[in-house]
């Protein structure tokens, strides 16, 4: 199956085209990594989107942010206990 730039898909379209469960979908759209339109109480995704989501530019930065963030989670000092500002 091929994606079309222009061409609107459901939700449902969508896990069929990635291959994915609805939950990942889902999961997906609210943490912002998919970005959607939302029609009455229905989410649409434009192709577009989803092309941008499987580039690999986008997959590098999503792993240098991830990685980024990690080191911050577990930075500690010398004494055991994390940075300021640290959770």
């Amino acid at each position: 199956m091929e994606i079309k730039a222009n061409l609107v898909y459901t939700p449902k379209e969508t896990q069929e085209l990635l291959k994915r469960s609805s939950s990942t979908v889902t999961r997906l759209i609210k943490k912002g990594l998919l970005r959607t339109a939302k029609v009455g109480k229905q989410y649409r995704i434009l192709g577009k989107e989803l092309l941008r989501m499987l580039s690999p530019e986008l997959e590098d930065k999503v792993g240098k942010i991830y990685n980024k963030g990690r080191q911050w989670v577990h930075s500690d000092d010398e004494s055991g206990e994390r940075k300021k500002g640290a959770r």
